[in-house]
Order: C-alpha cells, then sequence, then structure tokens
C-alpha cells in the first residue's frame, strides 16, 4: 500500500513541475492608430501602429457598408499598405486584423472610412450641328479621353439661365433633339459627367437657328395651312423660303397695293428661258397679296387685306387659287367663286377713295393666265424684275442665292420699261402699260387671240400691233368700266387716272 502511494506521489511531483505560468498565450492585440494617406481616384495607403517584427496582418475592404467576408482581403508583414484598383469618388471602408500565430489571431480594428478623389471630366471637343430642320437639331461631338462617361446637354430660346432650360442625357457622343419651335434661335449647353469623377463644371457651347416650317404647296382650305407666312398671317411676314420680287411696269389693279414673292422647293432652282417667264420647277408656288392701306399718307394706320392669289406648278402644270380673307384679318379661306369686297381708303393726296373691289373667280383667272389654253403666270418675267429692288437687281439676287441657273450676268437681260416714268418717251411708256395690262389676252395665244387683231406685247413691232388700226376702239375702251367692255377687261372696277391720259395722249400723237 504505502509502495502505491509513494508512485503517485512522484507522478504528482512530476506533472507539478511541468506546469509554469510563463508558457501562458498571449491575446494577439487589435492593430491601432490606423490612418490613410496619398488618396487619388484609384488608390489609397492605410497604415497602423503596434507593429511587431514576427507578426503580419490582414485587411478586408470594400464599398461602405459591406459585411465583414464579403470583401477584398489582403495580407501583408508590414504596417502600412498600398490599396490600388479602386473606383474613384468612392467611399470605402477597412478593417485591419493582426496574425500574431497561425492559431493567435486579433479581432478586426474599428472600421476605417475614406474617399477617393474624383478628377474633372474633360470637356467634350469639335461639337458640330447638322440636319437642323423647323423642330429639330442633330448635335455630335468628340470625346476620346474620358473613360466611361455619360453626357448633359441643356437647351434653351437663345439667351436663357443654365437651369431653366430642357435637360438631356447620353451616353453616346450624338443626340437627335426634338420638339423645338421653328425660326427660333437656341443655345445648347454640353458637360461630360465621369462614373470615376466629376461633371465638368465647364461646357461646351453653341448657338443655332431652327428653319421656318416647310410651305406646303396645295391648296388648302385656309392660308395659314400652306406655311407661306411666318408668326401672325396679317404681318404678311414672308415665309424665308420666300423671294419677294416686284415688278417695273405694273398691272393696274384698282389702286390696290400688292405684295409679290414665290417659293421654291428646297434645293430647286429657276432655269433661265430668255427674258420672258423662267423655267419654275415642280412644286414652286408664286403668291401675291392685294389690299389697301388705310391711308397711304401714315401706314401705322394699319391696311385691309382683301386676297391672296397663289399660282402652284403640280405635275407640271399651273394651277390657280384664290384665298379671301376674313374681316378680322387672321386668316383667308380659299374661294374659286369670286366675290365683290367694298373698300375704302384715303391715298398719298389726303383723298378719301371708294370702290367694290372684284375678287375674281377661278375661271376669270384663266381668262389671263393662259398661253394655247395652257394656265401659266404672268408677272414675274426676266425682263420684268432686272431692277433693283430690296437692296439689289432682282435677278443678280437670284443667282447670288443660287435660285437661277442658265444665266449668269443680268445685263444680259433687257427691262421692261416702267410706264410712269416720266422721263422717257412717251410711246415707251404707252407699250409699257399695254404690255403689262393687256397683252396677256392680246398676243397670238392668248384669250383674245382670234377676236381681236391686237398685238400688244412690248416686242411687237409697232407695224405688226395694229395699235394704228385699232385707236379708236383703244380710246372708248380705256376709258370705260362697263363690264365686259372697258379695258382692262378683268380686275379693274374704276379708271387708272394716270394711264388713260397717258394713253389718250399717246393715241392722239400717231398720225
Amino acid at each position: 500500500m504505502l509502495k502505491k502511494l509513494n508512485v503517485f506521489f512522484i507522478l504528482l511531483l512530476l506533472a507539478c513541475s511541468c506546469s509554469d505560468d510563463n508558457d501562458d498565450v498571449t491575446a494577439c492585440a487589435v492593430p491601432n492608430a490606423i490612418s490613410t494617406s496619398s488618396i487619388t481616384m484609384s488608390s489609397a495607403i492605410i497604415s497602423w501602429g503596434n507593429s511587431n517584427a514576427s507578426e503580419s496582418y490582414r485587411l478586408e475592404y470594400g464599398n461602405s457598408g459591406f459585411a465583414l467576408g464579403s470583401g477584398t482581403t489582403v495580407s501583408t508583414t508590414t504596417t502600412s499598405i498600398e490599396l490600388t484598383n479602386l473606383i474613384g469618388n468612392t467611399t470605402y471602408d477597412v478593417y485591419v486584423q493582426r496574425l500574431c500565430s497561425e492559431s493567435n489571431v486579433s479581432m478586426y480594428s474599428d472600421v476605417l472610412s475614406f474617399t477617393t478623389s474624383a478628377i474633372l471630366c474633360q470637356e467634350v471637343s469639335n461639337l458640330s450641328l447638322s440636319l437642323i430642320s423647323d423642330t429639330s437639331l442633330f448635335v455630335a461631338w468628340e470625346d476620346t479621353i474620358n473613360a466611361d462617361v455619360s453626357y448633359d446637354l441643356e437647351v434653351g430660346i437663345s439667351g436663357f439661365n443654365t437651369g431653366s432650360g430642357t435637360a438631356l442625357s447620353t451616353s453616346e457622343t450624338s443626340l437627335l433633339i426634338t420638339d423645338l419651335l421653328p425660326l427660333t434661335t437656341y443655345d445648347i449647353y454640353i458637360k461630360s459627367s465621369c462614373s470615376q469623377g466629376i461633371a465638368n463644371s465647364t461646357a461646351v457651347m453653341a448657338s443655332f437657328t431652327t428653319l421656318a416650317i416647310p410651305v406646303i404647296p396645295e391648296f388648302r382650305p385656309t392660308l395659314s395651312e400652306l406655311n407661306l407666312f411666318s408668326g401672325a398671317l396679317e404681318n404678311l411676314a414672308i415665309t424665308p423660303y420666300g423671294f419677294e420680287y416686284d415688278l417695273h411696269s405694273k398691272l393696274f389693279t384698282d389702286y390696290a397695293t400688292k405684295q409679290r414673292f414665290f417659293v421654291l422647293p428646297t434645293g430647286e432652282k429657276l432655269t433661265y428661258n430668255g427674258e420672258g417667264l423662267p423655267i419654275f420647277p415642280d412644286n414652286s408656288t408664286i403668291v401675291k397679296t392685294f389690299f389697301y392701306n388705310t391711308d397711304d399718307r401714315d401706314l401705322s394706320l394699319g391696311r385691309k387685306i382683301i386676297e391672296t392669289r397663289l399660282l402652284i406648278k403640280i405635275n407640271g402644270s399651273w394651277e390657280t387659287g384664290d384665298y379671301k380673307w376674313n374681316d378680322a384679318q387672321t386668316e383667308a379661306v380659299l374661294d374659286l367663286n369670286g366675290s365683290i369686297v367694298p373698300v375704302t381708303w384715303i391715298d398719298a393726296d389726303g383723298e378719301s377713295n371708294s370702290v367694290n373691289y372684284e375678287i375674281p373667280s377661278n375661271t376669270d383667272c384663266f381668262t389671263c393666265h393662259q398661253t394655247n389654253s395652257i394656265m401659266i403666270p404672268i408677272g414675274p418675267k426676266m425682263r420684268s424684275i432686272n431692277f433693283d429692288f430690296n437692296g439689289s437687281n432682282q435677278i443678280q439676287q437670284l443667282i447670288e442665292n443660287e435660285l437661277l441657273e442658265g444665266l449668269t450676268n443680268p445685263a444680259n437681260v433687257s427691262l421692261l420699261p416702267n410706264w410712269q416714268d416720266a422721263s422717257i418717251s412717251l410711246s415707251r411708256r404707252a407699250r409699257a402699260y399695254m404690255d403689262v395690262n393687256c397683252a396677256h389676252c392680246h398676243k397670238d395665244e392668248g384669250s383674245c387671240a382670234v377676236e381681236s387683231d391686237l398685238r400688244l406685247e412690248y416686242e411687237t413691232p409697232f407695224e405688226l400691233s395694229d395699235i394704228q388700226e385699232s385707236q379708236s376702239s383703244i380710246l372708248a375702251r380705256i376709258q370705260n368700266t362697263i363690264p365686259q367692255y372697258g379695258m382692262p377687261l378683268i380686275g379693274t372696277t374704276i379708271l387708272n387716272d394716270e394711264a388713260v391720259s397717258v394713253m389718250i395722249e399717246y393715241i392722239e400723237s400717231l398720225e
């Protein structure tokens, strides 16, 4: 029994002799004094304290708020490390853990948060504007610097304050902008916005003006539908597509004032065809509006617009239509039947005048506007417009605006005299008056060719005109307003006193 106790006591002593407090495992300290430095758009240096050469460290990082275990882990044996391949302008969380040994690992440190820096996106370049229409624009630009970028655009009427315009965005380097107003000047701003940076505070700016609404070469129920005028219809502001012209010697229509212009299809031209009418392309529109000023001495008092006559070339043939204006002067309605409109106005001499103005029917229009029973225009002949109007020679304007082909010099075209010009000979004045007021019917192909031998075109030699033989008839008819007898036959209800005086003097001068 004693022997057994001795063995137990020896074993107990051996066990006790192997125990030593210095062999207890010390807890691995959590890294402290964690800090960041050298933060860039894509990197940052993380540092901490309480280092030990025999230790290593593990870091886990990710976007702010990430859950431990789901981030990116890196290891190091130093007390600092550079994190790379970060995303600009992004907040990250970082945790650091000390590895004292394989079996002795510290808790993670408190979270350290930092935000990478943001670079300034570079401006776009080579901004270009194209395909401008009445309501849209195609804008394009170049960007060979920025990566992963989008673009912020703002559009507004020229002079608008940024922030008050229409905001648009795209990831492409071009954009079709729609829903614009016709004939309006706009400013457009473009800024780049990088996902790894901040939007460029400097915007590239350009200005542009939308086109006018295209003219509709059709006879629609109301004049406004044809887009021949810009803005309020009663202002008679001619569409920018129109070419306004005047005649050197004018047709008399009961002293009405007239506005004349024509519109060619986009990209089309007139073709020179001698000194008469040029060849108009299909879908051309010739416009003539008749009105009376309330007082010719003071145009600010307004006017009364009576009618707008149109000639439209459709499939090679000219067609006529007449639009009668309403009393409010806000619209004109297609009316092919003709009507009478009472008008009163004060002339340049202060005299009050009244007339029952006759709007012609479509049949009346055809009576004058025909050659060999084919409808044609009368007014815009080359020899009738070869003079200065709106600041320069009208034919030269056509050439310079690339609206006329086949002629390069207006000097090669003659000019029909102005019958009201008292400085030229009496015969030239009388012949010019008869050309513009009578010759459309009194010519070989006109409506009076069979019933009358009078040939009154200015170029017709006097001996072939039959004027000498028709003196009595001419005098009787130009001094008469009896319907179907007085001349001019259509478009007048009162005498053109000044022209009658010239014609009487001319006829009486003939032998």
